[in-house]
């Protein structure tokens, strides 16, 4: 089986029953990302390729409270960064965004997931190839499913019908925070990488995704 296949749960690696501890807060906001939601605020999971530069272009949004890179929609628990990276624990490398909805709204925050990567590549982001790559937005709840279902219908529209979404839709199971050195990576390492980038195709006034 090679990175570019879904390992089964069966086959999956074992794991561990520690987590990975989240002992500093946000680098670039000092927010703390384990935080407790509060009655404004909401989350959304995300997945657009290498988590570095997919963080990096969501801490920056207004109405963004914290930003924290994990792992999710895998089985492996508590898994680590290179396990990750073999394919073999089934988990993308995610975003977990929490937004002040006083502010923005999950409709902004998933029209900039839709227009900054390409979401219809399967399991790669540009030359990044591999399960843990995949497009992907995990929910918490039935009325994220339906927005996030909504804009992905509207995307495709612009689109059209030569290029297909593949971004992966399902309820939120368990986020695994990575690594510290990992949080906010490109804050703390200005010239690292970033693979980040989009179809080129966005969102037009007449044309926007609907709540």
């Amino acid at each position: 089986m090679g990175k570019m296949d879904m390992i089964s749960a069966a086959d999956a690696l074992p794991g561990r029953e520690t987590p990975i501890t989240i002992t500093e807060p946000h680098f670039v906001n000092q927010s703390c990302l384990t935080a407790p939601l509060q009655s404004h605020e909401d989350s959304i999971v995300l997945g657009l390729g290498c988590f570095w530069g997919a963080e990096r272009l969501l801490w920056q949004l207004d109405g963004v409270v914290s930003t924290s890179v994990g792992y999710s929609g895998g089985f492996t628990p508590n898994p680590t960064y290179e396990e990750v990276c073999t394919g073999l624990t089934g988990h993308t490398e995610v975003v977990r965004v929490v937004l002040d909805t006083q502010v923005t709204s999950l409709v902004e925050i998933l029209k900039l997931f839709w227009e900054k990567h390409d979401p219809t590549q399967g399991m790669q982001q540009g030359n990044d190839k591999g399960t843990q790559y995949r497009s992907a937005i995990y929910t918490r709840n039935a009325e994220q499913t339906e927005v996030a279902q909504q804009t992905l219908q509207t995307y495709q529209q612009l689109l059209g019908d030569s290029d297909t979404i593949t971004t992966e839709i399902l309820p939120l199971g368990d986020y695994y925070f990575a690594e510290l050195y990992h949080q906010q990576y490109l804050a703390k390492n200005p010239d690292g990488y970033c693979g980040i980038g989009g179809t080129g195709i966005c969102f037009p006034p007449s044309l926007q995704p609907k709540a």
